[in-house]
């Protein structure tokens, strides 16, 4: 049932939660004067204050004060292109802060309060996934999905090969696809040489590239997206593809495509924390 409006005053909008949303770096003189710097007068729209200082580092402000993290740590990020997106999350945040409409935020905050401290773990997350990685397993029937996954999945696998040197085996059913030890030694090589310890952007490009693996169930495809050879819709196509194919045939509910929603929103965002951490 619509409501009209009687009273004759305009209808109310959104009210961006916060009213200054700032970039600022964190060294010396020029983050000082960043933090400090007054809004407009009336302001309401969030705005982005960029500083032009050298600086590695950089953080967000939000009505002047600095954001941390659920441990209580600064947010502080390597790159501004990063910290512009997460800035950008907070300026859409309307009358209330909803952090599942804030992944770039989320994954940040992963890193600073623990990933960062131990890689490890997350590595070994990635290498198990690319062990069983989706693109193995197939369909026998019907065949019009059986024939989508063929020409949708057999390009990774050929990709995996020209550039890893790793031979995958891919088969039907779902018991598990024993893959040679070669190949995952091979997987394992690829992901040292993409991601060096020693550098500040490691953590996040690690982080960004396990919420991929882990919302397409494809190592292969956050590869292949990180690494440039594959789109990052393209990706998100192809690990559809049974779910596509399942969807068109039955029809699909409220619940899962909001579910649906989510984890295309979260691929999505790690695929532009990859891109803004090689812009800089």
């Amino acid at each position: 049932m619509k409501i009209e409006n009687k009273t004759g005053a305009p209808p109310l909008l959104p009210r961006r939660f916060y009213k200054n949303v700032q970039v600022a770096p964190v060294a010396g003189e020029s983050a000082g004067s960043a933090a400090t710097a007054p809004a407009a007068a009336g302001e309401i729209v969030a705005e982005i204050a960029m500083e032009q200082a050298a600086c590695p580092h950089f953080t967000i402000l939000l009505d002047g004060r600095p954001v941390k993290t659920p441990a209580r740590r600064p947010l502080i990020v390597p790159c501004r292109a990063l910290a512009e997106l997460i800035a950008e999350e907070f300026r859409a945040q309307e009358n209330t802060v909803n952090p599942a409409l804030m992944p770039v935020n989320r994954l940040a905050n992963t890193v600073i309060d623990g990933l960062s401290a131990n890689q490890q773990p997350v590595r070994e997350d990635i290498l198990r996934y690319s062990a069983g990685d989706m693109v193995f397993y197939r369909a026998d029937s019907p065949r019009e999905l059986a024939e989508k996954q063929a020409q949708g999945w057999d390009k990774v696998l050929d990709w995996a090969w020209e550039i890893m040197e790793a031979e995958f085996q891919a088969g039907t059913g779902v018991m598990f696809i024993s893959q040679k030890p070669e190949a995952l030694a091979a997987v394992s090589a690829y992901l040292r040489q993409r991601l060096s310890p020693a550098t500040a952007c490691t953590p996040f490009a690690l982080a960004a590239l396990h919420v991929m693996t882990c919302v397409s169930g494809s190592a292969l495809l956050a590869f292949m997206v990180e690494s440039g050879a594959l789109a990052v819709r393209e990706a998100w196509q192809l690990a559809q593809i049974e779910e596509d194919w399942t969807m068109a045939q039955w029809g699909q509910d409220a619940e899962a495509a909001q579910r649906r929603a989510g984890r295309e929103r979260d691929f999505y965002a790690a695929a532009a924390v990859l891109t803004a951490l090689k812009a800089e």
